[in-house]
C-alpha cells in the first residue's frame, strides 16, 4: 500500500486513545493487534467510516461488510507498517526476524503468550509507564539454560551491631549449610538459580509480596505495577517454578496479593505445587478505612494464599496470634505458655457413653501433692462428673493420663466453691483463622510508620505490616528454620524473623533478595538497626545472641550497561555508551553493527525514551550478569578476595 494510506490508516487509529501510548504520541501495536482478535465494535466503527480502509479491510457479500480480521492483523504486524520511527529503525539494525518479531511468529502454539518463555522482568523506573515492557524478552532454550547458569557474587560485606566489617568465611551448621542471615541484590530470577545448590529443599517459608499489578502509581510502589497481565502470568510463574524447588517437604509458601490478579495467581500456582496442596486463602484487613476515590468497593484488604510443598507432612505450629486470646495463657514453663483448663470433656461428645475407656477413677492425696490410679486410706476419689451431676469423661484415656502425671502435667486443686477438681496445662494454641481484622494489620500504622520510625529519608515502596509477616512465621516456622523473599521490599520479613528470634530465644535464618537501589538502601538501614536496638533491649532473658548479616551482589556484566542507559540525561551520553556496548559488552546476535552507526541520524530523531529502550533490547539479557564458570575471565575484573569468597560460598558443600 502506499504510504499515504499508512498515514490516513495511522491517523485514523490515533483517534481512539487505547491505541496512543501518550508518552511519544505513537501507537501501540499489541493493543491494536488485542482489540482485533476481540473483534472490538468500537475499532471497527473507527474503520469502516472510511471508505478506502472499508475497501481494504472488509469484505462485501451483497449488502454487508465483513471485518476481514486476518487481513488488518497481517498488514498491522508487517514491519513497514508504523516504521516511520522506532519501528523503523528497529529494522534497520536487524532487530526482527522476516518483518516479524519473535513473539509474533507462529512456530510455537501458546496457551497464554510468553507462557513457556523467560522473562528477565523490568522492575525499574524507566520500565513504569511502559506499555510494553522491554527487559522482558523470548529467549531459545539454549539461551535459558544458559541464562540459568550460576552467578559470580562480589561486594561482600558483613554487618554486626558494629556495623559494617569485611568478611573473611560463611557459618555453617552441621549439615554443611550457610547459617548467616544473607541479603543478596540483583535480578531474584537468576539470583534464585543460583543459590539452588546452596539452599534447595531447605527452606521452611518463602513470604513474598510481588508486584500486584494493579497499575498503581510509581509513587506508591516503585516496582513496576503495570505489567501486561500476561506478561505478569509469565513473570510469576518463572519465579513460583523455581521456589518450589527451595522448599522442604514439610515447608511452605505464602503469597500476598490483592483480587485483581488472585485468581489467575491461584491458577498458576495450583499448576505448579498441586491444588491439593492449597491449604489456605487468608483475607487480611490493611487499610479499614479503604482505599480513596474507588469507583465501586473500596477495598479494605489483601490476601495472602498460601501453599504447603507437600500437605501431608506439613503442619502449623501451636501459636495464638490473637492477642486477647493470647493473654489467657498466663502460666508458662520450660516448654512455653499455658492455661490450666479442667481435665473433664463438657461436651456432647465427652459423655461416659460416648467415651467408656475415658471413664475410671482418679485418686488424689489429702495434700495434692500425688496424683494417681492407686487408692489409698487418705486420698480423694476423683470421678469424671460434671457439677451438675453427668457422668462425662476424662480428657485422655489411662495410659496417656499417666503419662500427663509422669511429666508434671496434672495437677488437683479446689475451686471457688471448694471443690477438689483436676486441671491440665492446655498449652498455648489457637484455630488460625481466614480473617485477620486486628487493628496490628494496619498497614499505615504497622508498615509505613513503623519504618518511619526507624530510618529516615522517603519511604520507596508501601510496606506490610510487620505484624501481618510475623504472625505468618509465628504458625509456619520453628527454632532454626530458614525464611526466603525474592521481593525483599522494605525489608519486612527480615525484621519480621529478627523479632520473633527475639520473641521466642529462636535461631531462625533470612535471605532476601532485592534488585532496585532504592529498596537495597531501605533494607539496609532497617535491619542494621533492627539489630543494633535488639542489641539493647535486654526485656527478654532468652535473647542474648550476636545477630548479623552478610550482603553481597551479582556480578554485574550486561546490566551494568542497562543501568547507564536509564541514568542517560541525553541522546550524546547514549551515543557514548553505544561505543561502550560495542566495545565492552555482549550484543544481541542478530544487531547489525554497520547498519546502527550508518544510520545514527535516525537513531537521533527518536525520543529519548525510545533511544534507550533500543539499546536495551540490543544488549543480550543472557549476559547480565557475570557467570561462575567466567570468575577468572580478566576482562571482568574479579578481586582475589571476591573469588575466594565465591569459592567459600558456592563450595561448601
Amino acid at each position: 500500500m502506499a504510504s499515504n494510506f499508512n498515514e490516513k490508516l495511522i491517523k485514523l487509529l490515533k483517534k481512539d486513545l487505547r491505541f496512543v501510548d501518550e508518552d511519544n504520541d505513537s501507537l501501540i501495536r499489541n493493543e491494536i493487534i488485542n482489540f482485533t482478535l476481540k473483534a472490538d465494535k468500537n475499532l471497527i466503527g473507527l474503520l469502516i467510516k472510511d471508505d478506502e480502509v472499508r475497501n481494504y479491510f472488509f469484505d462485501k457479500i451483497e449488502e454487508y461488510y465483513v471485518f476481514n480480521i486476518n487481513k488488518f492483523i497481517d498488514y498491522i504486524e508487517d514491519k513497514n507498517f508504523l516504521s516511520n520511527s522506532y519501528t523503523k529503525f528497529k529494522n534497520q539494525i536487524g532487530l526482527n526476524i522476516d518483518g516479524k518479531y519473535l513473539r509474533e511468529r507462529g512456530e510455537v502454539s501458546l496457551v497464554w503468550p510468553f507462557k513457556d518463555c523467560v522473562l528477565e522482568g523490568g522492575m525499574t523506573k524507566e520500565d513504569q509507564k511502559r506499555n510494553e515492557i522491554f527487559f522482558n524478552q523470548t529467549l531459545a532454550k539454549d539461551e535459558i539454560d544458559r541464562l540459568f547458569d550460576t552467578k559470580a557474587l562480589t561486594n561482600f560485606k558483613k554487618f554486626t551491631t558494629k556495623g559494617e566489617e569485611k568478611l573473611k568465611d560463611f557459618n555453617r551448621d552441621e549439615k554443611g549449610t550457610i547459617k548467616d542471615n544473607l541479603i543478596i541484590k540483583g535480578n531474584n530470577l537468576l539470583a534464585l538459580h543460583s543459590l539452588k545448590k546452596e539452599f534447595a529443599e531447605k527452606i521452611k517459608l518463602i513470604y513474598i509480596d510481588p508486584p500486584y499489578n494493579t497499575g498503581g502509581s510509581a509513587e506508591t510502589f516503585t516496582y513496576n505495577n503495570s505489567f501486561n497481565h500476561s506478561t505478569w502470568l509469565t513473570f510469576m510463574k518463572n519465579r513460583l517454578e523455581v521456589a518450589k524447588d527451595f522448599l522442604r517437604e514439610d515447608g511452605f509458601i505464602a503469597i500476598a496479593i490483592d483480587h485483581e490478579e488472585l485468581f489467575y495467581l491461584g491458577t498458576i500456582a495450583d499448576e505448579i505445587f498441586g491444588r491439593d496442596n492449597r491449604i489456605g486463602l487468608v483475607s487480611i484487613v490493611n487499610n479499614p478505612m479503604g482505599r480513596q476515590n474507588a469507583k465501586f468497593f473500596s477495598p479494605t484488604n489483601d490476601f495472602m494464599i498460601v501453599y504447603a510443598k507437600n500437605s501431608l507432612n506439613a503442619d502449623f505450629k501451636d501459636v495464638v496470634i490473637d492477642e486477647e486470646k493470647a493473654k489467657t495463657f498466663d502460666e508458662n514453663d520450660s516448654d512455653g505458655n499455658f492455661k490450666w483448663n479442667e481435665f473433664l470433656h463438657d461436651h456432647k461428645k465427652g459423655l461416659r457413653a460416648n467415651k467408656p475407656n475415658n471413664w475410671y477413677p482418679i485418686y488424689v492425696s489429702n495434700d495434692f501433692k500425688k496424683i494417681s490410679f492407686e487408692k489409698t486410706k487418705d486420698s480423694i476419689e476423683l470421678l469424671p462428673i460434671n457439677d451438675k451431676g453427668i457422668e462425662r469423661s476424662w480428657m485422655t484415656i489411662k495410659t496417656t493420663t499417666q503419662e500427663r502425671i509422669n511429666c508434671n502435667e496434672l495437677i488437683a486443686k479446689k475451686d471457688s466453691q471448694g471443690k477438689t477438681k483436676l486441671y491440665y496445662k492446655f498449652r498455648e494454641q489457637q484455630r488460625i483463622p481466614t480473617h485477620w481484622c486486628d487493628k496490628k494489620y494496619n498497614s499505615n500504622h504497622q508498615g509505613v510508620r513503623l519504618l518511619q520510625k526507624l530510618i529516615s529519608g522517603d519511604l520507596v515502596s508501601y510496606p506490610k505490616s510487620l505484624h501481618a509477616v510475623l504472625d505468618t512465621l509465628k504458625i509456619m516456622t520453628s527454632d532454626n528454620d530458614i525464611i526466603m523473599d525474592f521481593f525483599g521490599g522494605s525489608g519486612t520479613t527480615a525484621h519480621a524473623t529478627l523479632s520473633l528470634n527475639k520473641e521466642d530465644g529462636g535461631n531462625r535464618r533470612f535471605i532476601l533478595i532485592e534488585q532496585l537501589d532504592a529498596h537495597m538502601d531501605v533494607i539496609l538501614k532497617r535491619i542494621q538497626k533492627v539489630i543494633e536496638l535488639n542489641s539493647k533491649d535486654k526485656t527478654l532473658n532468652n535473647f542474648n545472641k550476636e545477630e548479623h548479616f552478610i550482603f553481597s551482589e551479582l556480578k554485574k556484566y550486561n546490566e551494568e550497561s542497562i543501568d547507564k542507559i536509564q541514568d542517560a540525561k541525553d541522546t550524546k551520553s547514549l551515543l557514548k555508551i553505544w561505543d561502550e556496548m560495542v566495545n565492552y559488552y555482549f550484543l544481541n546476535y542478530n544487531v547489525e553493527i554497520h547498519k546502527f552507526n550508518k544510520n545514527k541520524a535516525d537513531f537521533e530523531k527518536l525520543s529519548l525514551a525510545e533511544q534507550k529502550k533500543l539499546l536495551c533490547e540490543m544488549l543480550n539479557k543472557n549476559q547480565l550478569y557475570v557467570n561462575l564458570s567466567e570468575i577468572d575471565d580478566k576482562q571482568f575484573n574479579i578481586s582475589k578476595e571476591d573469588k575466594d569468597l565465591n569459592s567459600k560460598f558456592y563450595g561448601g558443600n
